[in-house]
This record gives structure tokens, sequence and C-alpha cells, in this order.
């Protein structure tokens, strides 16, 4: 990369970018872009320059890595675009370019909604004045190309999504937020593993620009290992709050922010990690009890099963069952289904009736947030729909030991699995910890596994089957077994005990005094 003109010049010049982060309010900015592309500070641009990164003198060689762990309203996605067209029309990448070869400057984001934002903040950068709008060769909705032979493309973040480039600069954007919306999959680590390669003939930096969220993932890791005079000088780390690089954001809006949630507040607009959010259970516990290549368990005639269901309304969240039974002291999970938005819950329930008909389950527990649809609905289809004893915060925190102690049996499924382990564990004002998903993320598949895990771990001994049973187990701690009732049908509850007793097993109800469990 050979810079046409310095990133001080480019910042200084009124036909380059010089109208773009002009004033007082983006002298932070214009400190960290020319240190970032290793050029000296003046003295007065080191005493900003120490304020935010905790080091007392700039790298003076353009860096390989950054994090700006910076504050909501505070500029990103400006300085983000500014940084990108430097690099991307300003540069010469000849000399790390094959004949023919096209480099690309690749901004990502949590979702390409969110990357797009960057590319018209690009456009508008190179439109400002004259003698950078003849740079622009073709613009297309996610791509901006540039008579210099560069690209600047924008693209959602996901590893599976962003190989197969040669990039001569990475501009990662809100990398504390990265998660998949619809399967809560997506793990940073894994799509900085992804661009990292890009990146490695050309020498490009990675510049992770992000409000941060939670202490966890590879932002934390970066400012934790980085940040001050101890980290590595080709890995630039600084943190400022909102206002610390937008001076013009109103200070009563951070006041009223700070009023109304000070742990929320405190990450979104003066930079500082959450103390208040953890994970709630590791990766490795959750895949240790997943059986690998078992998607599904049929049904099976000496087994008694429980089924559980968050229900979705159709336009935001997915419905979801579960279905699992307790074998041995241990909870196996049978069966998952997900229907994801939009659908017809009339339909949808319809067909999970028919699932947990199969497993001859005739009621079924779900959450008891949903208002009395799912009981209409799933009464109309011979299931009795029962509200979950529990919410799902304290159903999470009940699976957590039998996980952690290998008392569960989870389905080899992507989604549930990567729901489990994205949880978090927040602490409220009051001291209260709930367990929730993370922010844009989902947990209708894990909400539905957990409660069926958990209510059959719960299980007693001991309890009257639900309507519909064909299968029970009768008997006391000696002589226990399993019996099947070939005159046991789907209908009133007053049924079963009379079926049973013209099973031929008086005397086995004799000795457990009518118990069945």
């Amino acid at each position: 990369m050979i810079p046409r003109f310095t990133m001080r010049q480019a910042l200084k010049d009124q036909a380059l970018f010089g109208a773009t982060l002009a004033g007082p309010s983006w002298e932070g900015w214009r400190v960290l872009l020319i240190a970032v592309m290793g050029e000296r500070l003046t003295p007065r641009e080191r005493k900003l320059f120490a304020r935010f990164t905790g080091r007392e003198r700039e790298p003076r060689q353009r860096i390989e890595e950054a994090a700006f762990v910076i504050g909501r309203r505070g500029g990103k996605d400006r300085a983000a675009s500014v940084l990108a067209t430097y690099i991307a029309g300003l540069c010469d990448h000849s000399d790390v370019l094959a004949p023919g070869e096209r480099g690309v400057v690749l901004c990502i984001a949590p979702d390409q909604r969110q990357a797009r934002i960057l590319l018209d903040y690009a456009t508008a950068a190179l439109q400002a004045t004259p003698m950078l709008a003849q740079l622009i060769a073709n613009r297309t909705a996610d791509a901006l190309e540039l008579t210099t032979g560069i690209t600047i493309e924008v693209r959602a973040a996901s590893f599976r999504r962003i190989r197969g480039v040669t990039a001569v600069a990475v501009i990662a954007s809100e990398a504390a937020f990265w998660m998949d919306a619809e399967t809560s999959t997506n793990p940073d680590t894994e799509i900085l593993n992804a661009v990292r390669p890009a990146l490695a003939t050309t020498g490009g930096p990675l510049v992770l620009i992000s409000s941060p969220y939670a202490r966890r993932g590879e932002l934390w890791n970066i400012f934790r290992r980085h940040h001050g005079p101890n980290g590595d000088q080709l890995i630039l780390v600084a943190q400022g709050a909102s206002r610390d690089l937008n001076p013009t954001l109103p200070q009563r809006v951070v006041d009223r922010a700070l009023e109304r949630d000070p742990a929320a507040a405190r990450s979104e607009y003066l930079a500082e990690f959450r103390a208040d959010i953890e994970s709630f259970i590791s990766r490795e516990a959750v895949e240790a009890v997943a059986s690998r290549g078992v998607f599904e368990r049929a049904p099976l005639p000496n087994i008694s099963y429980i089924g559980f269901v968050d229900p979705g309304g159709g336009s935001a969240d997915s419905m979801t069952l579960a279905v699992a039974h307790k074998e041995g002291g241990r909870a196996i999970l049978d069966c998952i289904r997900e229907v994801r938005p939009p659908f017809s819950p009339d339909a949808v329930t319809k067909e999970f009736a028919e699932a947990l008909k199969r497993y001859r389950i005739a009621s079924v527990r779900g959450d008891r947030y949903a208002g009395e649809w799912p009981r209409e609905r799933f009464r109309a289809h011979g299931i009795e729909y029962r509200p979950a004893d529990k919410p799902k915060s304290d159903l999470y925190r009940d699976l957590l030991p039998a996980v952690n102690s290998g008392l569960v049996d989870l389905l080899d499924h992507e989604q549930l699995t990567a729901q489990l382990y994205s949880l978090e564990r927040r602490t409220g004002r009051g001291g209260r910890d709930s367990i929730d998903h993370p922010p844009s993320a989902h947990d209708d598949l894990a909400n539905a596994a957990c409660g069926a895990l958990v209510t059959a771990l719960q299980r007693p001994r001991w309890e009257q089957p639900p309507v519909g049973i064909g299968l029970s187990y009768v008997g006391d701690d000696a002589g226990a077994k399993w019996i099947e009732d070939d005159f046991m049908v789907h209908g009133p509850t007053a049924n079963w005990r009379q079926s049973l007793r013209r099973s031929d097993n008086d005397s086995v109800l004799a000795r457990t005094g009518g118990l069945i469990g």
C-alpha cells in the first residue's frame, strides 16, 4: 500500500476529505485515523491520543489491527467510511495485487442494512468534491467500484459469506453485536478467522469499530490484551465515550439514559464493557451433551414423554416444540421442531399436535405469556395446553447444573446448541439475575428444549399419566414395570384407572395404592 496523499493531507485538503471530518468536534477521529496510517502526531494530538489509547506515543508505522471501542452516536460510521475511501481511492495497491486482480476494501456489519450505511457514507464522501467524485466507476446496492481498481464492498457478518476475496483492508462495524438473527449463530471469532487470510498477501489493516457490550468475545479480548502501554504496538486499541468523539451530542441525552438504566447507558454512551452481563453456559458444555449424528429419536412403546411449546404469534418469533423423556436419571431430548415466521398459528398448532400424538402426549406445557390462543387452538386439535410453572429464565437456571453434570442428552441441532451457549446472565438493579438471549437474537428453540428437559428431570417418580397415554409405569420400587393397556384410548381422564383395571394388573395397582407414574 503506497499512499498518494498522507492521511493528514487528505483530512486537511478541502478537495479531499477536509469537509467530511472538519471542525473541532472531529479532532479525536482525525488523530486516530492519522495514527492508524503510521503518521507522526503533533504534541497536542499526542495528548489526545494518550487519552484514548493509554499510550504515550503513536505507533509511527501503519498498524496491522485496530479496535476502536466508541460510544453510541460517536461518529463511528462516518469515520469508518473515510478510512475505507482513503485506502480504496487514495492509496496505490499495485505492489500487492497481481496484474488484473481487483482488490476489495471489505466492510462488514451485523446485517446487510447496517453495512450499507457505511457504503452510503463512503459514496457521500467521494461525491463531496469533484476530484474524488471522478474516482467512482460504478455503484450497486452492495459495492462501490473505483477507477483505482479497488472496490468498497459491504457484507453482513457471516463467516460463510466473507471468503473468496483479496482484501486490502477490512472494516468491521459493531463487532460486539455480530449475531445471525435467524439462527443465533455466528461467533465473532469464526468471522475474524475467515477474514484474516483475505489480508494475508496485502498486509492491509483489520479495523474493528464498535460500541462495547459484554466482557466476552473478540472485541473484549483485543481490548483486554492490547489497550494501554503494554499492548502490541501494531495493534492499536482506543476507547472513547460518545461525547469524547462527538462533543455535539447533548449531555442531557447521556444523563437521561444514565437515570433510566445506568448499566446500559455506561456501555452505550461511556463505552464501558458491561460487568452485569456474562455468558450463562459454555459452548464446550453444551456440545459435550449433544449426540452427534442423532437428529431425532422415534417414539418407543415403553417411554412416557413430555412436550413443551414456545408459541409464536406468526410475525416475529418462531413457534417451537420439544419432546423429551427421563431415563435413568437423565433427560433425553427426542424431538425438536421450529416453524419460522410468517406462518399461520392454527396450521402450526395442528402440525405440532400431530407430532405430540405420535409420542402419545395429550397434555403439553408452554410459555405462560402467550395468552389464551395456544390453549384454545391446541384444545381444538385434541391437546391440553398448560402454562409452565416457571418463567423461561428460571428454566434456564435449572438446566445449567444438569448440562454441566452431563444429565441431559441433546440432539445434533446446530441452531439449538448455538442458542443455548449464546444465552446471557444479567444482573438487575435489585441484584436479581435473569437469563435471556442477546440483543437481536432468538431463543425460541432453547426455550422449548429447556422446558421439556427440565420438566422431565423434575418429574416425580409417581404421577398420574396424562389423558391419552397408552403406556403407563406402575408398581412399587421393587417390582415396577411398564405395562401396555390395549383398552386405553384418547378420552376423559376418568377412564384411565378403569381401563388399567381391565388389563389384569389389579395386583400391581393394589401394591402401589393405585399410583401411576
